[in-house]
């Protein structure tokens, strides 16, 4: 399958809100307050932004996988972050090398931002994706969080 990845365009929103709700299925979960308003409105702010993207891939005219990226700390002790979020393949297309094509294209991305490192967080169910995340040189580490509400 020839896939091409490029960032997105304002045009692609209806698409990638369409193949974010993948990432709600089963391992994962509706993000709390997660609204499609909400997913638009972030899809315009990080395709819009200077230290942030959303990039699509394609086979193609079908969108088959997409990422967002954001430049987000200046880390005293490791130096800029970029932090890949909302990394998603189609169902369909999964083992294909699209997750593996999207990680590539968000590390140059992250490079070409000056970022020295690239970081994500999984869901703990997620276990097909943690074993490709380490296939594809990540290392495992823990973060946690706390909701702050609406």
């Amino acid at each position: 399958m020839s896939i091409e990845i490029r960032p997105a365009t304002l045009a692609d929103e209806e698409p990638f809100l369409d193949l974010l709700e993948q990432l709600f299925e089963p391992p994962g979960a509706r993000a709390p307050g997660y609204t499609r308003e909400r997913g638009s409105f972030g899809f315009r702010w990080a395709v819009s932004g200077e230290q942030s993207d959303v990039l699509l891939a394609f086979s193609g005219e079908s969108l088959t996988g997409l990422a967002s990226v954001y430049c987000d700390i200046e880390s005293i002790r490791y130096g800029r972050r970029c932090w890949l979020q909302d990394l998603v393949v189609d169902r369909d297309a999964r083992s294909g090398g699209v997750g593996k094509q999207l990680i590539a294209a968000a590390a140059d991305w992250a490079r070409a931002h000056g970022c020295t490192h690239l970081a994500l967080s999984s869901g703990m169910g997620r276990v097909d994706a943690h074993r490709f995340y380490e296939r594809e040189g990540m290392e495992p580490a823990m973060n946690y969080e706390l909701w702050l509400g609406e």
